[in-house]
């Protein structure tokens, strides 16, 4: 049996669990702005769960997307493709400059590929085709 992937932090799995609000009421409200906050949290675990959840959320303002912007510098590549697949769906101009950078890299994770697809920009066929045809 495999062990499951989890943050450490126990508000981040009340998040994933969906047991911690991230809107509607002042107290969803502070549970949002802490969500943001743990994008930048010293453990790699708790900044990828709190960048995928943000990435993932159905809000968006200027605040997430400087928390996701921050996030795709990440020194963590799963962090850095998180918040850019992020930024695609909400469709934000930086995004394809951001893809063309990690598919310059020698590793490129499904949510790059994901954020390409997304984008659909002929100016990414040339990086994502070495990736589909090279051996690893």
């Amino acid at each position: 049996m495999t062990e499951s992937y989890e943050p450490p932090s126990d508000f981040l799995k009340g998040v994933i669990n969906e047991c911690v609000p991230l809107g509607g009421s002042s107290f969803g409200q502070a549970n949002r702005v802490r969500l943001i906050e743990m994008t930048s949290d010293a453990n790699v675990a708790n900044r990828d769960w709190a960048t995928f959840l943000l990435a993932q959320a159905d809000f968006d303002d200027d605040v997430v997307r400087g928390a996701l912007r921050t996030a795709a510098d990440d020194s963590d590549s799963v962090v850095r493709a998180e918040a850019i697949l992020g930024l695609t769906n909400r469709s934000a101009p930086e995004a394809l400059s951001l893809v063309q950078r990690e598919l310059a890299g020698e590793v490129a994770s499904i949510p790059i590929m994901e954020a390409a697809e997304e984008l659909a920009d002929p100016r990414l066929i040339e990086a994502v085709r070495v990736f589909a045809e090279g051996d690893d």
